[in-house]
């Protein structure tokens, strides 16, 4: 018989699962992806079927092992990832009682604003409140109502029927663990955006008393917590003949898309960043300690290595900016859902600044440097002069404006300069994004190898720690730089002209996106 040397890895991503086939050494043999529904509602309503990710990642695992001869017999462990902030209410028998709601929802605002609003306040939190969840979790839920207890307390209010039935609260990933062992378990992680964990020792995170009678949830109703690296269960012989495997291959607890790819990126040692640029965006790195900055909406929490956390940020809308540019132009050559080689040479017919054309990439509200749900996107300084190509590179140089933005943030919350940034996503896939990156932030940027898979990686190398075949030291050589980005001295004060003028153009209009919103809900919002 083979030896078992590959890592089966699920990542469930908001357009679809990929399903990957890794080596204990990092190589991916192999993936596919199949693609699930997005149901947006109105009221800032995002949910997806659960029954489709489950049918979804059935195809796209039987597309991929069937043609491999013995692939199914060398898999020595299962590993999944996927969205955050993602909530799946399930019944005791493991069905789900409702749709997922997803990190991109908004309907629990008013649920955060009534428990932790109040007087006196401090930045919109009532103090008493704030000085509690500070101290024990290290944050305090989002004003914008996306966090994982924003969902949960919206399902409380307005479908008490669904909360009552629930026997389990479950994220995306710690749901399909669910579906492939029968345990119901979270991890230090992907519990973290319930706000309901003492995270003051990270490795003995547990839910607080207090906590929970403060917010009202029942402990029941929540799963038991594991460490990432754990061995969850074996893999139960249901899912095994769903997936055409073997039963009893190990399944492990796993970590949520952010902390993935992390790891996917290579980025593991203490305040090593990388960038990740796909629909979402973010830029981060792992530390030591815990801290807090309520200013620029960023904390630190429990990341997937035992005793670290990771700085959360988070910026709404990056690679997604491309899918609505596509709906303005009706272009045919913009189909597709992140750049390709066909927009980089688009892109690269417009000069450097985009002819003073500036992109809001604020599509979705924004989470990080600025908490605000009411921000939207658009193109300032627009001019008859403008074509095709300034339209795409403003988006690029944007996304990339934004980006530096959250870089300072995050140098300010670590108290010193970061250099050279790991870039990964499906974004990160372009070289002329690269460059925009680099000489935007003034950084050099070191394209991961298969920056879109970073995360399908990064559970795969968690998995060959789990299962003792690897070590944390020796994941950054597993992960191969693609290419280097180095900025370009000639466009620095261009770009940090136009950046300057990208916050401008922010102060300036904060308050009408908020006048609008108001407008068009009727003063209701």
């Amino acid at each position: 018989m083979q030896e078992k040397t590959w890592i089966l890895a699920i990542d469930l991503g908001t357009t679809g699962p990929k399903v990957g086939l890794v080596s204990l050494e990092g190589e991916i043999l192999g993936w596919e992806k199949e693609p699930t529904r997005l149901i947006l509602l109105p009221g800032g309503g995002a949910e997806q079927d659960p029954a489709e990710w489950w049918a979804a990642i059935l195809r796209a695992a039987h597309r991929l092992l069937d043609p491999i001869p013995g692939a199914r017999d060398r898999i020595a462990a299962i590993g999944c990832t996927g969205m955050w902030s993602t909530l799946v209410p399930v019944d005791p028998g493991g069905a789900p009682l409702a749709n997922a709601i997803l990190w991109m929802d908004t309907r629990g605002a008013e649920e955060v604003q009534r428990l932790w609003g109040g007087f006196p306040s401090v930045a919109g939190y009532r103090l008493d409140r704030l000085l509690l969840w500070l101290r024990l979790t290290g944050g305090v839920p989002g004003h914008s109502g996306k966090d994982s207890i924003a969902h949960l307390l919206y399902l409380r209010r307005y479908h008490p029927e669904i909360y009552r039935e629930t026997w389990k609260f479950l994220e995306a990933k710690d749901y399909l663990n669910l579906r492939l062992t029968g345990c119901a378990a979270a991890s230090y992680d992907s519990i973290a955006l319930f706000w309901l964990t003492d995270n003051r020792n990270i490795r003995r995170v547990d839910y607080h008393p207090r906590l929970l009678q403060q917010v009202g949830v029942e402990r029941e109703k929540l799963p038991d917590l594991r460490s990432a690296v754990e061995l969850l269960g074996p893999l139960r012989p249901e899912a095994a003949r769903d997936l055409g495997l073997p039963p009893g291959i190990p399944v492990i607890v796993g970590t949520p898309d952010v902390q993935a790819s992390a790891i996917g990126s290579g980025a593991v040692r203490d305040e090593e960043p990388h960038l990740y640029l796909g629909t979402s965006s973010w830029l981060t790195c792992h530390v030591p300690f815990r801290k807090v900055d309520l200013i620029r909406n960023m904390t630190t929490l429990p990341s997937a290595i035992p005793g670290r956390y990771f700085i959360a940020n988070e910026q709404e809308t990056a690679g997604a900016c491309l899918q609505v540019l596509r709906a303005i132009l009706e272009d045919p050559d913009l189909s597709l859902e992140l750049p390709e080689p066909v927009l980089d040479q688009i892109a690269t017919r417009a000069p450097p600044g985009s002819a003073g054309l500036i992109f809001a990439p604020w599509l979705y509200g924004e989470r990080t440097p600025v908490e605000d749900r009411f921000l939207r996107g658009g193109f300032f300084n627009l001019s008859l002069g403008i074509q095709r190509a300034h339209f795409i590179r403003a988006v690029f140089e944007g996304v990339a404006y934004n980006t530096r933005w959250l870089l300072e943030a995050v140098e300010a919350f670590l108290g010193h300069r970061l250099e050279a940034i790991r870039f990964i996503g499906g974004g990160a896939r372009s070289a002329v994004w690269g460059q925009i990156m680099a000489d935007v932030l003034n950084r050099t940027i070191l394209q991961v190898q298969e920056p879109q898979l970073a995360a399908l990686r990064g559970v795969a190398l968690l998995a060959g720690v789990a299962l003792g075949g690897l070590t944390w030291e020796a994941i950054p050589e597993r992960v191969p730089i693609a290419a280097a980005f180095r900025p370009d001295p000639a466009y620095r004060a261009l770009y940090d002209a136009m950046f300057r003028e990208f916050l401008a153009f922010y102060r300036a209009t904060r308050r009408i996106y908020r006048r609008l919103q108001r407008t068009m809900a009727g003063g209701m919002v």
